[in-house]
């Protein structure tokens, strides 16, 4: 009996119906991947989900199922930005949280942090297909002007998703939020994302610090972060609007060691929203970071996550010019599902 569970269990494998979990991870059977992203402010429709797929197992080469957004919100502001992709670890649920602003023919981008949502906008989904209808959950404390760039990692010893995002802090006695702040990464605990715990700071290094994410690799996490200062002097870095990348073996550790900052100055002229992912086929990893002035995502990659020597990669060809957003592998049966 064991043997044919074995068995059973290889053939759904095999078919894609089923994502090996614990050490089988290493080499699952993944036969591709999705791009989940916004296109910007520019447009109506910019700050909705879009989605993408890559031709086969190719992380450089995307195609879009379909011309308009995959995902449209009703809630909140009606308008998401950085959506973020991640499969449960059971792998027969997904969840898709992201922004809730809309900044499409506003120019009052201190409005929105200062008195922006405090909120997050859910999705969830069995099959990357059919998705629930958006709902708009409450995460940050009322001292905070704005949530922005949610994220998740599964924490498997507390049992549950650790939800992190940027987020400006004042003092209980400032309730216009009138004083002086800056952003600094948040998060709380959450395990079906309808309820979540009291938010706590997690990264806060005097300064602020926006769009972190989060892999894991041979017991170590790796965060990578921008640096949200102005480059140049001024109070300000020479790293300012790059992207820092940090370890630790404690995920929400305050105190992570540093790899590398500046990440990218010698190809673009400044990035934000980093998303990052191991290949499907081989042992490199791939650092997309959206550059400043409309450019889109710019695509960087390693085969040493401890080296923070992230190469630029010419040539890739992606769907337009996606903004900040997450790649997540799939299966071959979710990936002929995405494709129909």
């Amino acid at each position: 009996m064991r043997g044919f569970r074995i068995l059973a269990s290889v053939l759904l494998i095999a078919a894609g119906l089923l994502v090996p979990m614990g050490p089988a991870l290493a080499h699952p059977g993944y036969a591709g991947y999705l791009f989940a992203y916004f296109t910007g402010e520019g447009t109506a429709d910019g700050e909705q989900v879009y989605f993408a797929l890559s031709q086969g197992n190719d992380p450089l080469r995307w195609q879009q199922p379909g011309a308009g957004p995959a995902l449209r919100s009703d809630v909140g502001t009606k308008g998401v930005r950085d959506p973020f992709v991640i499969r449960s670890p059971r792998g027969d649920r997904f969840y898709l949280i992201a922004t809730d602003l809309r900044m499409y023919g506003r120019d009052d981008w201190e409005q929105s942090w200062r008195h922006g949502s405090r909120s997050i906008v859910v999705w969830e989904s069995a099959d990357l297909v059919r998705w629930s209808a958006p709902r708009l959950v409450p995460v940050a404390p009322e001292t905070a002007g704005n949530v922005w760039a949610p994220e998740a990692f599964y924490d498997p010893a507390r049992g549950a998703y650790v939800v992190f995002w940027a987020s400006t802090l004042y003092p209980a006695d400032d309730p216009g939020h009138v004083t002086t702040s800056y952003n600094r990464i948040m998060y709380a605990t959450t395990r079906d994302f309808r309820t979540f715990s009291e938010a706590k700071t997690w990264f806060d290094p005097g300064h602020s610090v926006i769009d972190s994410t989060v892999i894991r690799h041979d017991g170590e996490y790796y965060r990578f972060s921008q640096d949200d200062r102005g480059p140049g002097g001024g109070g300000s870095t020479p790293c300012g609007r790059y992207v820092t990348e940090e370890k630790s073996k404690v995920l929400l550790s305050r105190s992570y060691d540093l790899v590398k900052e500046c990440i990218g100055k010698d190809a673009i002229v400044g990035g934000e929203g980093p998303l990052v992912f191991r290949s499907n086929t081989e042992k490199r990893r791939y650092l997309f970071v959206d550059e400043y002035g409309g450019a889109g995502y710019r695509p960087f990659e390693t085969t040493d996550l401890d080296s923070g020597d992230w190469r630029p990669v010419p040539g890739a060809q992606l769907p337009g010019k996606p903004r900040h957003g997450t790649v997540l592998p799939v299966t071959r049966a979710e990936y002929h599902r995405l494709a129909r």
